[in-house]
């Protein structure tokens, strides 16, 4: 994909906001998407950013999937990692192995994650809620998904950037199980017949890289460097939010002290993503 313009040096959109939460979302994930990159994609809306980005600023970056395929350059939008719409303009295409195998070598600079919980330190929990722990093993209410692939990208990846709705029951104090680790993870000792629970940090269990920022349908948070706790950096003003409504639909104590309202798309990244990258509305389907 040929680079047209940057973000930056095209008219923003004024007034009242004519794009929806999910536009907003592609475009601040865009925007965090750096020439070069190796970026380990997925689907949805993540795919939908990286195409963004290689259109405007990024024109170098590489797109890479779990199912072995590098640098792609498809035409229309993958419905899966494993769509063969991935092969159009790629590299090379190997296997799963060798793609999780770049994330040991360090070799992934960004990866994208998603969840049903997100806590302040980062984790990510997309097994199961309603968890309660019986004779040493994790016992479900409702059971999801699962990791596929986002433990070892939250693990191994230079830098990870989640995306996922904004509501209280999801952004908690502590996520019900971690899948995906952040910063700071709760390792359980079971001791005397006796569960303990204590905090580590991910540097002391190997892990390298963590997450950089979470982009919600209000707003974008990042990382305190010294408590590596989350907080506001930014609102989506103009489609009505406020940082109280952040820390309204947040269940633990967030800050939003020096939070600021976040640049709106411009007209030239809007016309990209309803004419050319999504104009069906596959994924940015409200």
């Amino acid at each position: 994909m040929r680079c047209l313009h940057h973000h930056k040096e095209v008219k923003q959109v004024s007034g009242k906001a004519d794009y929806t939460a999910l536009e907003m979302m592609v475009v601040q994930a865009s925007r965090m998407i750096r020439d070069g990159e190796v970026v380990f994609v997925g689907t949805g809306l993540p795919m939908i950013a990286s195409m963004l980005a290689k259109y405007l600023h990024a024109p170098n970056a590489i797109l890479c999937c779990e199912a072995g395929f590098w640098d792609s350059r498809f035409l229309h939008i993958p419905m899966t990692v494993g769509d063969s719409r991935w092969y159009v303009g790629s590299t090379w295409c190997a296997g799963q192995s060798y793609m999780f195998s770049l994330l040991q070598r360090r070799r992934i600079d960004l990866g994208f994650l998603g969840g049903a919980q997100v806590d302040k330190y980062g984790n990510i929990n997309s097994t199961g809620v309603g968890v309660q722990l019986r004779d040493g093993y994790y016992v479900f209410g409702k059971r999801f998904e699962g990791s596929g692939g986002a433990a070892d990208i939250a693990s191994m990846a230079n830098r990870v950037i989640i995306m996922m709705k904004h509501e209280r029951r999801r952004f908690v104090e502590r996520v019900d199980y971690i899948t995906s680790p952040g910063w700071y993870v709760w390792l359980h000792d079971f001791k005397d017949g006796r569960g303990r629970v204590r905090l580590v940090p991910r540097w002391e269990l190997g892990m390298w890289g963590g997450p950089e920022a979470v982009i919600s349908t209000m707003g974008v948070m990042r990382f305190d460097e010294e408590t590596k706790e989350m907080y506001v950096e930014s609102y989506y003003a103009e489609l009505g939010i406020t940082p109280e409504d952040i820390k309204r639909n947040t269940s633990f104590d967030i800050k939003v002290d020096e939070a600021e309202p976040a640049e709106p798309p411009t007209e030239r990244e809007l016309e990209l993503l309803r004419k050319q990258i999504d104009p069906e509305h596959i994924f940015l389907r409200e």
